[in-house]
């Protein structure tokens, strides 16, 4: 059985270094998208501090569709380029948004959420499974180390989706 269990962090970055461990732990073993990606998402959502959502958008071939989640409901499908999940799933970068209202197109699926981390989710054959999409109700929530440890952690998540 996993249990989660609170911490007090000298640092950020050390905080996502133990989310890393854990999310390693909970996805060991397991191959099942949908199992996965459901722990993972509450893993992240219940662990780090302001968040309103944090959740996945899978790719179908065409386009962005809102897959396991915590939060309130969501946008159910968005088009490649639109929005920040749909622009980090076309760039295949990390979209960082310290402020949701400056981002030219932001899709307000919730309009509590002010700012938000996107990481795209890629395959080893280069193939977008979709995104990792992560909200705050605060302005500025996410920096460079949340980047770095967002992205850590969907390194381990797509290790146990590539196998």
């Amino acid at each position: 059985m996993f249990e989660l269990k609170t911490h007090a962090y000298a640092s950020k970055r050390e905080h996502y270094d133990d989310l890393v461990r854990q999310a390693r732990g909970i996805l060991a073993g397991e191959r099942d998208l949908i199992a996965n990606a459901a722990n993972f998402g509450a893993l992240v959502y219940h662990s780090l501090p302001q968040l309103n959502w944090a959740g996945f958008y899978l790719y179908d071939g065409t386009e962005l569709v809102v897959g396991p989640f915590q939060g309130k409901p969501a946008c159910i499908r968005i088009a490649l380029g639109r929005g920040v999940c749909g622009t980090a799933a076309q760039t295949r970068q990390t979209q960082l948004v310290r402020d949701v209202n400056a981002f030219d197109g932001h899709i307000a699926c919730d309009a509590a959420s002010q700012s938000e981390i996107v990481v795209p989710l890629v395959k080893a054959d280069g193939s977008l499974l979709g995104v990792w999409d992560v909200d705050s109700p605060v302005t500025d929530r996410f920096d460079d180390d949340d980047r770095a440890g967002m992205e850590a952690l969907c390194a381990v998540f797509m290790a146990s989706v590539d196998g």
